[in-house]
């Protein structure tokens, strides 16, 4: 028989034992390796290679296409490149960002008013779309010009993997969370990376953080300030950013106690199917507990919101739409209204380790691209307009729009 397996099964037929399993560890790095080398040529680093014509890049900066180009006339902003054919072949993100700056419309918060949002992408159950969901907010963001900080916490490092590292071979454990959260460091900052979006940067993740869990509970009962540790991290570098994005591990333990006490707004993603329903109950009644424990231990953690995501709907099941509908009559105004739909534009960007906001073109047809990224424009305006109000300074604007 030929099968997956027989590539490490001992011709004898006897049990697989360790040195077969670190050949398939061995062999999978490869593979990643390789496709990063395909996807990320020619130096195997992430580029974003977006472009956006100047209809897209008006509405992203907020002035008129002549406006821009009037600009570009008096020496203020560079115009953007063009191909052999004379053609502009549209502007970078880092161009929008430098015209955004010359006319004001930058979207940051004031900070003499507006504190960070620390969004925690958060539920202990696996297999929700967490990482999927984290990644895309905070490009989202990063698009819409927002200071932005990701910090992957999951010792799986999806999100650092979708941010162009091997985690396990890019990264040593100096990189990530661990030295801070052992106390061998003051501040954050040592582990921030520029990604290769504009504004946006990485506090990445790799399986040192997985032997971390079991450091920080052997360690807690002799100092229980170690659950408030992660907070006073992000606030050494918060004052850099807008937004900070976490993304937990999909677990109930000591890491995930230290995201929900450092989060101020929650974001709970869940299928629409009823064992996932009633683990989103479980979810809740392991939150009150992780609270109460938190309480005991002198924190009390509020959040600026707390919102339902229902993630990876499929339409042409009925199972799913009366799920979903279910779930809006139990959480009422705490569900976002607009429901991430199943795509698979996401899964097939996701086989390059790309997301969909830094696709060039469609890698399905152009309509289903253009359906999904409807639908995460949706859920992450909607999440975008959560966090602007709490922001004083944007309530004037908000209420002009009809949104406070």
């Amino acid at each position: 028989m030929n099968d997956a397996n027989s590539a490490t099964r001992p011709a004898d037929g006897s049990e697989v034992g360790l040195d077969e399993i670190l050949a398939l560890e061995q062999r999978s790095h490869r593979v990643i390796e390789d496709l990063r080398d395909t996807v990320f040529a020619p130096d195997g680093h992430k580029t974003l290679d977006r472009r956006f014509p100047i209809s897209e890049a008006s509405t992203m900066v907020g002035r008129a296409p002549q406006t821009i180009r009037d600009a570009e006339r008096a020496g203020k902003l560079a115009p953007p490149e063009k191909d052999a054919h004379g053609r502009r072949i549209g502007y970078s993100l880092e161009q929008i960002n430098t015209a955004r700056a010359h006319f004001g419309t930058l979207p940051y918060r004031n900070p003499e008013t507006d504190e960070p949002v620390i969004c925690a992408v958060q539920n202990f159950k696996g297999g929700v779309g967490k990482s999927t969901i984290a990644v895309h907010l905070a490009q989202y963001l990063g698009l819409r010009g927002y200071r932005v900080l990701v910090v992957d916490c999951d010792p799986q490092a999806s999100t650092t993997s979708l941010f162009g590292l091997n985690p396990d071979y890019d990264l040593d454990e100096d990189s990530t969370l661990r030295p801070f959260m052992r106390g061998e460091m003051s501040s954050l900052s040592y582990a921030l990376r520029d990604s290769y979006f504009p504004q946006l940067k990485l506090l990445p993740s790799n399986l040192s953080n997985f032997d971390l869990e079991y450091e920080l509970a052997a360690r807690l009962p002799e100092n229980p300030n170690l659950l408030d540790r992660l907070r006073v991290g992000l606030s050494t570098v918060t004052d850099q950013f807008d937004v900070v994005v976490i993304d937990p591990p999909p677990a109930l333990g000591l890491i995930s106690l230290s995201v929900t006490r450092a989060a101020n707004a929650l974001i709970v993603p869940t299928r629409p199917a009823t064992i996932d329903f009633g683990s989103t109950a479980h979810f809740f009644t392991m939150l009150c507990e992780t609270l109460q424990i938190l309480s005991r231990h002198g924190y009390t953690p509020s959040y600026k919101f707390v919102r339902m995501l229902a993630n990876d709907v499929d339409e042409s099941k009925s199972a799913h739409g009366a799920i979903t509908e279910m779930m809006k009559r139990t959480y009422g105004h705490l569900m976002l209204n607009t429901v991430m739909k199943d795509s698979a534009e996401i899964d097939n960007a996701g086989g390059s380790l790309m997301t969909v906001y830094e696709l060039s073109g469609p890698r399905t047809s152009r309509a289903t691209h253009n359906r999904c990224k409807a639908y995460l424009d949706a859920v992450n305006r909607e999440i975008e307009i959560e966090i602007q109000r709490t922001w004083p300074s944007c309530r004037q604007l908000l209420s002009q729009e009809g949104l406070l």
